[in-house]
């Protein structure tokens, strides 16, 4: 049972990561720690409600962290997101 437990966990790590909008999030929320989603929007030129879904899904795979100040929330990549970011640099 324990087993099945940590797929389950690493199945949400992956499909976390498993589209090209989150992939080419994480790289800039690496390289623009604290980016809004508003200026990940206008950044990758995408519609605001995609990228907050994407981003929802980074941040619930652990890949994201979000931090509320005031009106906006600012997210920056975790350590897990880092060693994906590796992962996927490798397989390149």
């Amino acid at each position: 049972m324990h087993r099945l437990k940590d797929s389950f966990r690493l199945q949400t790590i992956v499909k976390g990561f498993a589209n090209h909008y989150r992939i080419d999030l994480l790289k800039l929320i690496n390289v623009r720690p604290g980016i809004t989603v508003e200026d990940m929007s206008q950044s990758m030129k995408a519609n605001y409600k995609t990228i907050s879904v994407h981003v929802r899904q980074l941040h619930s795979a652990g890949l994201v962290r979000k931090k509320y100040m005031r009106s906006s929330v600012h997210h920056r990549i975790t350590k897990r997101g880092f060693m994906v970011l590796k992962f996927l640099g490798k397989l390149e």
